[in-house]
């Protein structure tokens, strides 16, 4: 294809535009957290317990992060197109069944298959990958994934007004539309980037040790997937620690929560505008460092008996810039150590991350207790951060090494 700057909207011929990818990202997002202030509505409707509609969550993330592994390698053969193409309209059917569904099994079982989303969100990164160079594909990811930050800072409001108005299946009626609306966008607008595989599925997904056997793949899959921990591990025990620990009212702590997503969509706008230009490495580097930092400041402040809401919140901002800065540098990287397995290295990186910071959510929510105050989820993000910053600094050295033995 031709350079992105070439790019005409809703002309296949040319590489998608700008708003194509990132309406790609930010629809998985919206589908995982739209429909959370309808929970306790959905409870009533089905008639059944708080734990298992809460499921609907649960399943969405494992089935997202398990078929993340599948994708890439079906899309390295099949091409990127018809695989985003399939994964919506597998979104759209689903989430007609989530709207007819009358037993919470099988509501679930069709949540389970809206999952099918995350091919947008993984092979949009890919698609960046297969028209532009390692660098500059890092700047377009950061703003293709300024979707996936704005959307969770506004997707909750909008399904609680949409509930309140018209009932917890607005939510899914505005999924239903939105899928169609991305369908179509798809279908006009993005052509075939990718030059697919000769190889069978077979063989494409036996290139999967080619990927886990380069350190470089795991240095930048682990900074990814330790930096975000930092922020998944806030979602699992944030909650707790504003309605416990600081005794805020449900408003207030929606207010503070956003406080992460704020500082992601800087982080991606400054990934965006000096990837190019400072480098992969270096980018990752500094936003690992920013998270790391950002909760050892927010630490010294409650070890010196200052820490309040404002200052736990506050300080998580840092936590999103360095996430915001990390993760698309980390992923061009990732998908740049074998470029002809882009979409391979996309979905395993993916899952990688997504798997990774589920269990570092849910181990917050498991270590926080009342007594404990904000601790155990600051030490998790600490612990995290510093993984990050190490994991990003040996594929800086190993870089070194190899560069040293090249001129010699």
């Amino acid at each position: 294809m031709q350079s992105p700057h070439a790019a005409r909207f809703l002309d296949r011929a040319t590489p998608p535009h700008i708003v194509t990818l990132i309406m790609l990202s930010g629809l998985s997002a919206l589908a995982m957290n739209i429909f959370l202030p309808s929970l306790p509505a959905m409870v009533a409707y089905f008639d059944t317990e708080y734990r298992l509609v809460q499921l609907s969550v649960a399943v969405y993330l494992g089935v997202n992060a398990v078929l993340q592994i599948f994708v890439g390698p079906i899309s390295d053969k099949l091409g990127r197109r018809p695989v985003i193409l399939g994964g919506i309209a597998c979104f759209v059917l689903a989430t007609i069944g989530c709207l007819i569904a009358q037993d919470i099994w099988v509501f679930l079982a069709f949540r389970m298959t809206q999952a099918t989303i995350v091919t947008a969100l993984v092979l949009s990164r890919a698609v960046v990958r297969d028209i532009v160079p390692q660098d500059q594909a890092a700047s377009m990811i950061g703003y293709v994934t300024m979707g996936m930050a704005v959307v969770p800072m506004i997707g909750p409001a909008i399904g609680g007004v949409l509930d309140e108005v018209f009932g917890w299946k607005a939510n899914f009626w505005l999924l239903l539309l939105l899928g169609i609306a991305l369908y179509w966008l798809t279908w006009r607008d993005l052509g075939e980037t990718a030059q697919p595989s000769g190889l069978t599925l077979r063989e494409q997904f036996s290139e999967y040790p080619e990927l886990l056997r380069s350190p470089r793949f795991w240095g930048y899959a682990l900074a990814a997937a330790f930096s975000s921990g930092a922020f998944f591990s806030y979602l699992g025990g944030a909650p707790f620690v504003g309605s416990v620990v600081f005794a805020l009212e449900p408003a207030e702590l929606g207010l503070y929560f956003g406080a992460p997503a704020i500082g992601y969509l800087i982080g991606n706008f400054v990934s965006g505008r000096f990837s190019a230009r400072v480098g992969v490495n270096r980018m990752v580097l500094i936003g690992a460092f920013i998270n790391a930092a950002g909760v050892a400041a927010s630490m010294l402040v409650f070890a010196a008996g200052l820490g309040t809401a404002l200052s736990f919140f506050g300080f998580m901002c840092f936590v999103g810039v360095g996430n915001g800065m990390t993760i698309p540098n980390a992923t061009a990287g990732a998908l740049s150590v074998r470029p002809r397995l882009a979409g391979t290295a996309s979905g395993l990186s993916g899952a990688i991350m997504i798997s990774g910071g589920a269990a570092l959510s849910a181990l917050a929510g498991l270590l926080l207790q009342p007594g404990t105050g904000a601790w155990p989820l600051l030490w998790i993000q600490l612990l995290t951060g510093i993984c990050g910053v190490v994991a990003i600094g040996i594929v800086i050295r190993r870089e070194g090494e190899l560069a040293r033995k090249d001129a010699l």
